[in-house]
């Protein structure tokens, strides 16, 4: 008898963070190992990762994690587990692992426990096997994952779009996957992202034609802004700039060393003669191509717009191209962006949401995807919930029975005994792990806790010194604010406080030789936190300092 387990540890009602967990009898296997950028409500963190907690417990059993593709939605997690978990095997293609690489030298972590494999190669773990397949995705080497076992296979099939026009390492083999659907798919996990859009995702993810019209009418000095990690879009923008005079500077160390290598590994065709350096960034035909910041967005547009940028100055001669669709997240820092270009009177170009589209899988790719695998139960993953009902929507238009197709949330598990679903409710541990900075380890609820509270109400510290002997109040209180009122409007408040303290503490030094600061330190906290609420409605962080002389 074979039980089968499928869980998320990431990815499921929320953009990022995908990491998903295939358990078969004894094996697991672990596919994708994402991480999420955090919002302007996490308060100074950086990025989030899945709770992989489960992984470490169970490490003996885990297999190895399978990469999708080199996007930090997907692999960005990992050089975080590597460093916990040295001895855990990460496979990828080739270009997956280059990328992968290159972050883990940037991050200062050493491993070396990487496994190339190759697109329809099979790979053997006893009774179970891994068969790689190729798709269709921005970034080269993308690929889906077959797991055969002997209730039949599951199939995780990354992101996705179907464009027969995108050769090369960026190819789909359909015949492959109907053969494997032949084969019998026991469940089929597919991405949710554009599950609502009606219709096929191509030919609305090529930028070609906008790229032609913006070179065309735009005869001055163009600064284009894209993601390093769409290497497909890069290229697009290369082959149009190929048929004119202009010349690309390249601005970042990160940017550039993504195209060079991937120039170098000939995943990006481009005549170098075409790239200029910083002699040439006030050229009046030049295109200057900048990209996002990993943490926050649009940080290096924001940096010209302020003037703190070396080399670029922001005129009202450029324009500034937006090169992708602004997906939700991204979307309030990108307008704000854009309304600061305007007012210096730059030409801001801006791509429609509505028109132009990322390489996801739309309604109808969904359903072709389905009808190749025919799988017994669908497993929708990847996106908000409401893009996973979306997905299943989708599922039920070409036959999925509604009561096969799994809907679920981080940690919750799918089982199935010989093959046939079977009830479980069992609950994987999902929490987010916050990093902020090079701290390694979780920051946790109660620290992002203060620090809501210090960006909303700001902090009072009052610092008073007694006498080590009498226990009387030789200097202060001094009452120190920061970020709560402004001390020269304020003084009357502050002096209350003041008055406050003194009677707290006065009333409660019963004893000269011992005072239980920690109950003294709780007291003034409590009657000042009631008072400056009363006062001004604010209820700031209360800070009590003492020292004895």
């Amino acid at each position: 008898m074979s039980k089968i387990r499928i869980f998320s540890l990431g990815g499921l009602n929320e953009n990022g963070k995908n990491m998903y967990v295939i358990e078969v009898d004894n094996d697991i296997f672990v596919f994708d190992a994402g991480l999420k950028y955090a919002d302007d409500k996490l308060f100074g963190i950086d990025y989030i990762l899945p709770n992989y907690d489960y992984i470490k417990e169970n490490i003996n059993r885990v297999k190895g994690i399978f990469l999708t593709h080199g996007h930090n939605e997907n692999m960005g997690g990992v050089p975080d587990i590597v460093s916990e978990l040295p001895n855990i095997k990460v496979y990828g293609a080739k270009f997956t692992l280059e990328v992968l690489k290159r972050e883990l030298e940037s991050c200062e972590v050493k491993f070396n426990n990487f496994v190339e494999i190759k697109a329809h190669k099979k790979i053997n773990f006893g009774e179970n096997s891994i068969f790689p397949v190729s798709v269709t995705h921005s970034i080269p080497d993308s690929l889906g994952y077959v797991l055969n076992t002997k209730d039949g296979a599951i199939v995780y099939t990354g992101d996705f779009v179907f464009d027969p026009t995108m050769m090369g390492p960026y190819k789909t083999d359909i015949g492959k996957l109907a053969y494997i659907g032949k084969q019998g798919v026991l469940c089929l996990l597919t991405e949710s992202m554009y599950a609502e859009k009606k219709g096929h995702t191509s030919p609305y993810h090529r930028t070609a034609k906008n790229i032609r019209e913006i070179l065309t009418r735009n005869e001055n000095r163009i600064i284009y802004n894209v993601f390093s990690a769409h290497i497909y879009n890069i290229q697009e923008l290369f082959n149009e700039v190929e048929k004119t005079n202009r010349k690309i500077v390249i601005m970042g160390k990160t940017l550039q060393n993504i195209i060079n290598n991937a120039l170098d590994m000939h995943y990006l065709e481009f005549d170098k003669k075409r790239i200029g350096d910083l002699s040439n960034i006030n050229d009046r035909d030049v295109i200057i191509l900048v990209s996002n910041e990993k943490e926050k967005s649009f940080s290096n547009i924001n940096r010209m717009i302020n003037g703190y940028d070396k080399y670029i100055k922001i005129k009202d001669t450029d324009t500034i191209v937006f090169g992708e669709p602004i997906t939700d997240n991204f979307e309030k820092s990108a307008v704000k962006a854009a309304d600061q270009l305007a007012k210096i009177g730059a030409n801001v170009i801006m791509f429609s949401t509505n028109k132009q589209l990322l390489h996801h899988a739309s309604s109808e790719d969904l359903m072709l995807m389905i009808n190749l695998f025919n799988p017994k139960y669908y497993f929708p993953v990847k996106g908000e919930y409401r893009f996973q009902v979306a997905n299943a929507n989708v599922a039920t238009e070409v036959g999925i029975k509604p009561e096969n197709i799994l809907l679920k949330q981080n940690g919750e598990v799918v089982e199935f005994i010989d093959g046939n679903l079977v009830e479980c409710f069992d609950k994987i541990k999902t929490e987010d792990i916050l990093i902020d900075g090079n701290v390694v380890s979780d920051v946790g609820e109660a620290v992002l806790k203060d620090r809501e509270v210090l960006s909303e109400n700001g902090i009072v510290i009052i610092s008073t010194t007694l006498d080590k002997k009498t226990k009387k109040i030789i200097s202060g209180p001094e009452v120190i604010t920061r970020g709560f009122v402004y001390v020269k409007d304020s003084t009357e408040l502050l002096e209350e406080i003041k008055k406050l303290c003194i009677n707290i503490i006065n009333s409660n030094i019963d004893n000269p030789k011992y005072i239980e600061y920690n109950k003294l330190k709780s007291l003034m906290r409590e009657n000042l936190g009631k008072y400056l609420y009363k006062e001004t409605e604010c209820k700031p962080m209360i800070i009590t300092v003492f020292q004895e002389v």
